[in-house]
């Protein structure tokens, strides 16, 4: 569908691909990575032709349509409704549309057979287009992005940049190009927004190459991966986690093969080196100096892996409690975001808060912080130290500041070389450190923030969305950061990587009430999935009359976390299923086993579409083995 040659391209100068080539067939989901700088949006602008290859080609087929998000539509204004603009997808329908309104007003008027015969052409031409369901395809789309009903008729312009680019994502959804090209589609998304585009794309008819810092998103749609790494376009034929584990494999591989070259390099120079002056040895000699003018070198592995290089230093540690709140309620006029609400912070807790946008979690954070006001009890603990990232902290930063004194104003002990690693980190290299905060772009002062609340010294932190604006190297420098950090944080993030990675409790807001998950994120999710179930199969079985309907609370004890068995047929019932998942997790160890031993074999990289079958199974094998683990653990602790 897309072939791309020997693709080279400079930009002021610096070579950002030379000799590349990658070819994309139809139903192909590519996710496409690599460091910031390395050049994966512009390859993404190469191919819809805003830039010109240097060298090779990027040649593509007669019928292949190309649709392309990025952020420069969030430019495009309109006092147009946001259902008008996704509607635009449908140019031809839309004007036929109008055509058809104009001519049933003039036949009104002026009845012609010539008008009737306008009129039924067009409206012929209507039908084949599927116009009469266009606007429900448009409602549909825009309404799983996340929008109200209410929304639809709202203007474009008065909705902010991250709503503004679902509405240009719609559009392109409802276009159906052959070749999709996202860049960053999930910044600004919520959580459910973001699995109804999984779904969304599951069944997508065309090609798809995705560039993201969200794993698990990518981890879901690609089935390969082309990393974008030393000018050139490196393929992995499967998901994420595939590509973790195969690049791995193919470094170590690698390392090998310059090691033994470098040996056999040494070995050779020091023949040379001892019999060059012998006459009886210079044929040799010579043989061997040959022998490597001609040896094609084998480069060493670079490990592109970024790692915590600092630690967090508190003055003084923080009580046990660390915040409290009480019959806490916080409207905004008749909008109800809270109700009578309850929570508490334990020193040490490490909470991620979750859910759709709209449902308050960013004020939830505010009210924390003391800087929402409320109605009932809200009490910080003894020496609580806050430190709190947020979009509009980027307004406390000094203007005028160079990167490095505004870390320093931080009151950290920390030395200059530690502070020049952290924006490291935050992909602030070189001279960087020394630009002024008044010439970095909104995403380059969010990583400031960021750094800043890193270095200091509080006890207690407070994330709005931390992950945006970070490549998944960045990503993995903050989650590794906060695992050592000994304090206790409150995160708000759509990225379910990092949520599983870094929280030991889950907050979700409920009925406008804070509920809490004593467990990891992955062990959430399978609770839900397990509520979800179970209240799916009572509503399924529950008889129709009126006495049963009234009695809605009973199946949520059912599912509460941590229940504990009544009596000795309840214990005897959950040992049984204790053992019916021990044998299944040794079946599905013997099948990763099995599977294991395949992907290690050389003859299977011989055969693609083999590869990528063994490894998605191996993928879902693996997913299966991680759940029941989880249920396993479960029911021991209800039995113990």
């Amino acid at each position: 569908m897309l072939s791309i040659q020997n693709l080279s391209f400079y930009f002021g100068g610096r070579a950002m691909y030379e000799n590349a080539s990658l070819h994309i067939r139809p139903k192909d989901r590519i996710g496409l990575i690599g460091a910031n700088g390395t050049g994966k949006s512009t390859l993404l602008r190469l191919i819809v032709g805003e830039y010109t290859p240097d060298g090779g080609s990027i040649s593509k087929a007669k019928d292949c349509t190309i649709g392309f998000l990025n952020q420069d539509l969030l430019s495009y204004q309109t006092d147009q409704s946001i259902l008008e603009v996704a509607m635009q997808a449908f140019e031809e329908a839309v004007k036929l549309h109008h055509l058809i309104d104009e001519l049933l007003i003039k036949l009104e008027q002026e009845y012609s057979d010539e008008i009737l015969e306008q009129l039924t052409d067009a409206q012929t031409r209507f039908g084949e287009l599927d116009g009469y369901t266009i606007q429900a395809q448009a409602e549909t789309i825009l309404e799983g992005l996340g929008f109200s009903t209410a929304d639809l008729q709202r203007p474009l312009q008065t909705f902010s940049g991250g709503w503004r680019m679902r509405v240009m994502l719609a559009k392109l959804l409802l276009q159906k190009p052959s070749l999709l090209l996202l860049d960053e589609p999930t910044n600004h998304m919520d959580l459910p927004s973001i699995q109804w585009l999984e779904t969304y794309f599951d069944k997508y008819e065309g090609a798809i190459i995705i560039v993201s810092h969200d794993r698990e998103f990518i981890d879901n749609i690609a089935d390969s991966i082309v990393e974008v790494t030393q000018r050139q376009l490196v393929y992995y034929a499967g998901n994420y986690s595939f590509y973790v584990e195969e690049k791995a494999l193919r470094q170590d591989i690698q390392k090998s093969a310059f090691e033994n070259q470098q040996q056999k390099i040494r070995q050779t120079e020091r023949f040379i080196e001892r019999f060059k002056a012998k006459a009886s040895k210079a044929r040799q000699v010579q043989s061997r100096v040959k022998a490597l003018d001609r040896l094609d070198l084998i480069d060493d592995v670079i490990d592109t892996q970024a790692r915590v290089n600092f630690k967090f230093n508190f003055n003084q540690a923080s009580g046990k409690q660390v915040f409290l709140l009480e019959d806490a309620s916080k409207s905004y006029g008749d909008l109800n975001i809270l109700k009578k609400t309850t929570a508490n912070i334990q020193r040490g807790d490490k909470i991620a808060l979750i859910g759709a946008n709209g449902k308050g979690k960013s004020t939830m954070l505010r009210i924390i912080s003391g800087t929402e006001n409320i109605e009932g009890k809200r009490e910080m603990g003894y020496n609580v130290g806050l430190s709190f990232y947020a979009q509009h902290q980027l307004e406390s930063l000094d203007v005028e500041n160079t990167l490095i004194d505004e870390l320093k104003q931080m009151g950290t002990a920390k030395t200059e070389t530690e502070l020049r690693g952290v924006l490291g980190c935050f992909l602030f290299g070189g001279e960087d450190v020394f630009k002024k905060i008044k010439v970095l772009s909104g995403g380059e002062k969010s990583r400031v923030a960021l750094a800043k609340v890193l270095v200091s010294q509080s006890n207690f932190l407070l994330l709005d969305e931390p992950t945006n604006h970070l490549d998944m190297q960045s990503v993995n420098i903050l989650i590794q950061a906060l695992r050592q950090y000994e304090g206790t944080f409150v995160v708000v993030s759509h990225d379910r990587h990092f949520v599983a990675s870094i929280a030991n409790k889950i907050w979700y807001i409920e009925n406008k009430e804070i509920k809490e998950y004593l467990g990891t994120y992955d062990e959430y999710t399978l609770w839900q999935e397990e509520r979800e179930a179970l209240k799916q199969e009572e509503e399924k079985n529950k008889p129709k009359n009126t006495a049963t309907q009234n009695n809605t609370s009973q199946p949520q004890k059912k599912v509460e976390h941590n229940t504990q068995p009544n009596n000795a047929q309840d214990k005897r019932k959950l040992e049984k299923q204790l053992q019916e998942i021990e044998d299944k997790i040794e079946q599905l160890e013997k099948q990763k086993k099995n599977l294991e031993n395949l992907l290690a074999s050389q003859d299977i990289y011989n055969d693609a579409k083999k590869l990528q079958e063994t490894q998605q199974k191996y993928t879902q094998i693996d997913k299966e083995h991680k759940l029941q683990q989880i249920a396993w653990e479960k029911i021991a602790e209800e039995i113990m």
